[in-house]
């Protein structure tokens, strides 16, 4: 199969392939994070959260995607984020020169896995814009099925949910970084470690 380029602005070489280890959450709980712009790098992460998630029992891929500076148009997919457990894929998209071979596939699996996302609308517009279409029929927006008991809002925040949910470290989980700043930051290369970890 013959390499796609992607549908995306490109910025030449791919230069984003790092891994973080030992990325610490909450009660000495860690992350592996592998940021990469580089396809195989990223094919060969597919296959391990696949291994990962892909046991006798569905699973869920957690997703989320980073967008291009709303500043700085057109604004497009610039991170893609997968993780299963432990183990997290930052593909930096916005470095990438084509899509890996396995992603689309990997995107569009109906049977192995499940995608949960949080308010997905935007993430799903953006891939899709970027020339990545996810499979509708198996991706579900948590911000729509799960709501913190503790609040009155109408659609919870992620950290609300999370906060309340798994532990309060994640409350301030939004504050880490710099809304305007740094978001300006996802369309560059390399990303700030700060921005792999927030991912």
């Amino acid at each position: 199969m013959a390499e796609e380029p992607s549908a995306k602005r490109h910025h030449g070489k791919t230069s984003d392939k790092r891994t973080l280890t030992g990325v610490e959450l909450h009660d000495k709980e860690t992350l592996e994070i592998v940021c990469t712009s580089e396809p195989d790098k990223a094919d060969e992460m597919m296959s391990r959260l696949r291994m990962k998630g892909g046991g006798l029992y569905s699973s869920f891929i957690g997703v989320d995607v980073e967008y291009t500076s709303e500043y700085e148009p057109p604004r497009m997919a610039a991170v893609l984020q997968l993780c299963v457990e432990e183990l997290c894929l930052v593909y930096h998209i916005a470095a990438a020169t084509k899509w890996p071979k396995r992603l689309k596939q990997f995107l569009q699996e109906e049977k192995l896995y499940t995608f949960i996302d949080f308010s997905i609308g935007g993430d799903k517009r953006m891939l899709d814009k970027s020339g990545l279409e996810t499979n509708p029929n198996n991706f579900i927006d948590m911000q729509r099925k799960w709501k913190d008991p503790t609040t009155n809002k109408y659609y919870d925040s992620l950290a609300d949910v999370a906060g309340g949910v798994i532990h309060p470290f994640y409350k301030g989980m939004k504050k880490k970084i710099e809304k305007k700043e740094d978001h300006k930051l996802w369309g560059t290369s390399p990303l700030p470690d700060k921005l792999i970890e927030y991912a």
